[in-house]
């Protein structure tokens, strides 16, 4: 088998900033510590020390001969107690242990004719190693990828898998970036996990945290005070300094772990944490800067780079020509909000600014963000920016994700919330509508598994995160109830961690949903309309209170498809003032798909025209076809 055309030779490694890089004849260490005097290498478990030589800009490096991948060490500074490497590609023994050499070039991967992917006619599927499977590993997740497939996902989202302390964890605590997780597996499980996925025609982007550190097991401040910014702060600690005194450095650990990630295991792209609290004045972002790094280190295989920002800033994708960072997606919470809504009745805390109304979803189906600069009652400002151009699958909507679920008092799925006809309507909403769908593991069969806040924390740290979560959730007013406090899980407790893995053999019990998601997401293929995201056009009308209809047209407009969405009671149309709804010339409509067919747990549809008058199910929605135009 071919090695991966992207192996990196030792040449290309002298130019990286960090790390123990394996040539054939021993290694080269290379440290930033710009206080210290000495740096030594220590290897183990004899204990052997090798001074390393003095670079610029307060580098250390070393060729060391007669050692290979597989080494386990530390460093030592000015004769310090051993610390781990803080750009260690892995820590078999956690964040306390010693680093080990890894030689990421030695993987044989099959996937050599892989080119990536754009973001445009995706599928995402957010996944948690840990919980996905009752091993919670990369090679158990791997052995399901099939399945995946077969249901129709295109990319799989990696929640974080940067070491973190302790033994579980969503993995936004990272402080070994680029070290994958060793309860997950080794670096070569995650490779082989990559190539799986690859295999089967599916992306794999990793969820990346470049705003802080977690709070146990940071080495970096041991080695520079400059890591950290002495301005900024975050909801999570101290912000990573990108823009102060000696970020140089800073910002070249960042730029190359995100390439690390993408050119030595053949990742598809990176999703990246709360850009939010990624400050930096400087005059090219450090999103910019690695976007841009990322993309070049790949050649001409194609990445899909996303971003978590909460005030909904478009220009992070715009490209640096027209002044934005050239990332291709940005997560919608505003799709997520209005839905949930509109779902459950709940419109408090954070969903305060939304009605859940039919207008909110034909204008997320039209321009992304329905917050572009106007007014946020909640936040007392205003809240977006202009995003009209933004093309449809830049942006990322969901009912589900691990944030959304756990915030909440039991961590309870959407289908224990809302009645099963609107969710039936809704998930047709997201996967057929024009932007990127994503799904958060298990909700395609309607998992009855929760997804918990979960932190192996101890002591005072602990307690912290106990009563932080708390003081969260009471936000929303229903959870300032203090009889509520006996039925929250502890989060730092191993059984909230285990009661948030996926049970598989729940899939075949819960058929009706998962046939509702793999139906949807084959007309949403194969359908030259809906998968064509909008292409041609998309235009929607409301039709009462409940219900609207959005338009899909085609390029001759002969082929256009409609999608009828009522979540609230049967309607009966008549008159029919509408131009949205009149089919095209010399075609009628006929029901192509409809979210009440019995094999979803529907109660069935009957026609849908009766003399003139068109009826429409209460919380359903149905897609129409011109009979005479396929």
């Amino acid at each position: 088998m071919p090695r991966h055309q992207s192996a990196v030779s030792p040449t290309k490694y002298l130019r990286e900033p960090q790390g123990a890089f394996v040539s054939d004849d021993g290694v080269r260490f290379r440290i930033w510590a710009p206080e210290a005097k000495q740096v030594e290498v220590v290897l183990e478990p004899d204990t052997k020390r090798e001074s390393l030589d003095r670079e610029e800009n307060g580098y250390f490096g070393k060729w060391i001969r007669g050692i290979s991948a597989g080494q386990l060490y530390h460093y030592s500074l000015d004769g310090g107690s051993p610390l781990a490497d803080p750009a260690s590609r892995f820590q078999p023994r956690g964040v306390d242990g010693p680093s080990e050499v890894i030689d990421s070039s030695s993987f044989v991967w099959t996937d050599t004719e892989w080119r990536g992917c754009t973001i445009v006619g995706q599928v995402i599927y957010e996944m948690h190693v840990g919980t996905f499977t009752p091993e919670g590993t990369f090679k158990a997740a791997a052995e399901r990828i099939g399945e995946l497939k077969a249901l129709g996902i295109t990319v799989i989202e990696l929640m974080p898998i940067a070491t973190f302390a302790g033994r579980f964890g969503w993995g936004y605590d990272g402080v070994f970036m680029y070290a994958p997780y060793e309860p997950y597996g080794r670096p070569e499980d995650f490779a082989a996990f990559v190539d799986r996925a690859h295999a089967n025609g599916i992306a794999v982007i990793l969820d990346v945290v470049y705003n802080h550190f977690g709070p146990t097991g940071n080495v970096m401040p041991l080695y520079s005070p400059y890591y950290l910014s002495k301005i900024q702060k975050t909801d999570w600690g101290e912000a990573i300094n990108f823009d102060g005194e000696h970020s140089g450095p800073v910002r070249d650990y960042f730029r190359e772990n995100a390439v690390y990630w993408v050119r030595d295991f053949y990742l598809d792209g990176l999703r990246i944490d709360a850009t939010q609290n990624i400050y930096d004045k400087s005059a090219k972002h450090i999103i910019a800067e690695l976007a841009e790094a990322a993309r070049a280190s790949v050649g001409e295989r194609k990445l899909i780079l996303i971003a978590e920002n909460e005030p909904q800033q478009s220009f992070y994708v715009r490209s640096t020509a027209d002044n934005g960072y050239g990332l291709d997606g940005l997560w919608n919470d505003d799709f997520h909000h209005s839905a949930i809504v509109a779902l459950t009745g709940h419109s408090d805390a954070y969903y305060s600014d939304y009605r859940g109304a039919p207008q909110e979803f034909l204008s997320a189906a039209k321009y992304g963000y329905l917050y572009q600069g106007q007014w946020y009652q909640w936040q007392k400002q205003k809240r977006g920016l202009a995003a009209l151009d933004v093309p449809h699958a830049a942006f990322v909507d969901f009912i589900q994700n691990h944030d959304q679920i756990a915030n909440s008092a039991t961590g309870e799925r959407i289908h224990e919330l809302a009645a099963a006809g609107k969710l039936r309507a809704m998930t047709a909403l997201m996967l057929l509508g024009p932007g990127t769908p994503m799904l958060f593991q298990g909700q395609e069969y309607a998992s009855p598994t929760p997804f918990l806040f979960f932190a192996d924390h101890c002591g005072d740290l602990a307690a912290k995160v106990r009563k932080g979560r708390r003081d969260f959730l009471k936000q929303w007013k229903s959870m300032q109830d203090p009889a509520l406090d006996k039925y929250l899980a502890d989060p730092c407790e191993e059984a909230t961690f285990q009661r948030c893995k996926l049970d598989w053999s729940q899939r075949e019990q819960r058929r009706g949903w998962y046939d509702l998601h793999a139906d949807l997401l084959t007309i949403r293929r194969s359908d030259p309309i809906f998968s064509a995201q909008g292409r041609w056009g998309i235009d929607g009308a409301v039709l009462s209170n409940s219900s609207f209809v959005l338009r899909f047209f085609s390029e001759d407009r002969r082929s256009d498809r409609l999608l009828l969405v009522n979540l609230g009671v049967e309607i009966i149309l008549a008159p029919l003032p509408e131009p949205l709804l009149a089919p095209p010339q010399d075609s009628e409509w006929a029901i192509l798909w409809s979210s009440e067919n019995p094999k979803y747990g529907g109660n069935g549809v009957g026609p849908l025209k009766d003399k003139g008058a068109w009826r429409i199910p209460g919380d359903a929605a149905l897609v129409l076809e011109a009979d005479g135009a396929k």
